[in-house]
């Protein structure tokens, strides 16, 4: 079911952020989730393959409601790609009569233990979780040791060797800014230009190392071909200073190859504060 036509600024002053309206006859609600991508081909509802989409779809027509559309995310996630917040939005018939306040444990009931909602309320006036995104953020996870480990396995790709976290953050630093990320991601049709806001490697305790991503939005499997070149560089066998040669050639072969999708979370997204403003029954049980 396709969203209504957007409405911008409807006060007339050319200021405010972009609006969206949910279809005539529905009621918009702001949902935040999680999920372990290990059991799912992604995000996005596939005939022949379970999706995290069609997963919630289903436990929703389970509690009557019938004629809502699918639910809208601000990212897609890839097959084994996990996600920690991810902000959604739902379409469902005004006459619906679960009350917003309840609809976290009941659609949580209906899940697998791999799906959690976290969190649902009514949508403030011209949300919507894609287009209205105004940031999302990423985390990559890296088991740094000798051996693999068991409570890892599929949260975090396994490194063997040392990594040189110092000239993975100076080479990170020469992406920062608006370019054409062509050489990191996956090629498409559309225009490769974007805006990376923050990219840095945090060593963190007991092995378990974090390379953060930030951005308004990414081209397909960028996340994961920065780093998979950023782990090049920590690993020897990349020279820092050739990361922008590669950044300016537009080549994909001469960056390195896309990291396991395993130990990627989308980790959050950000809006206008007034699209995230809650009714004031927003989390009233009872409303």
């Amino acid at each position: 079911m396709p969203d209504a036509a957007p409405f911008s600024d409807p006060a007339g002053t050319g200021t405010g952020p972009r609006l969206y309206a949910p279809p005539e006859g529905f009621t918009r609600l702001r949902l935040s989730a999680e999920w372990d991508g290990r059991d799912y081909a992604g995000w996005q509802a596939q005939h022949n393959a379970p999706s995290v989409q069609e997963t919630l779809h289903t436990a929703l027509l389970a509690l009557g409601g019938e004629g809502a559309a699918r639910p809208v995310a601000a990212g897609r996630t890839d097959a084994g790609v996990h996600a920690e917040a991810m902000p959604l939005h739902w379409d469902v018939p005004q006459d619906w009569r679960l009350p917003p306040g309840r609809l976290a444990r009941a659609l949580n009931a209906q899940l697998p233990a791999s799906i959690s909602v976290q969190e649902a309320c009514p949508a403030a006036p011209g949300f919507h979780a894609r287009f209205a995104c105004t940031g999302r953020r990423y985390v990559y996870r890296l088991w740094i040791g000798a051996q693999r480990s068991a409570l890892w396995h599929g949260r975090a790709l396994h490194v063997p060797g040392p990594l040189d976290a110092g000239a993975m953050n100076r080479a990170a630093a020469a992406l920062l800014g608006r370019h054409d990320f062509a050489a990191f991601a996956t090629r498409e049709d559309r225009q490769t230009v974007r805006e990376l806001r923050a990219l840095a490697v945090l060593p963190g305790p007991a092995g378990v190392w974090e390379v953060r991503v930030e951005g308004e939005s990414f081209l397909r499997h960028m996340v994961r071909g920065l780093v998979g070149t950023l782990l090049l560089v920590g690993q020897g066998k990349l020279p820092g200073e050739a990361v922008s040669a590669i950044l300016d050639g537009r080549v994909r072969a001469a960056a390195g190859a896309n990291a396991s999708p395993h130990g990627l979370y989308f980790a959050g997204a950000s809006y206008p504060a007034a699209l995230l403003e809650l009714p004031g029954h927003a989390l009233d049980p009872d409303a």
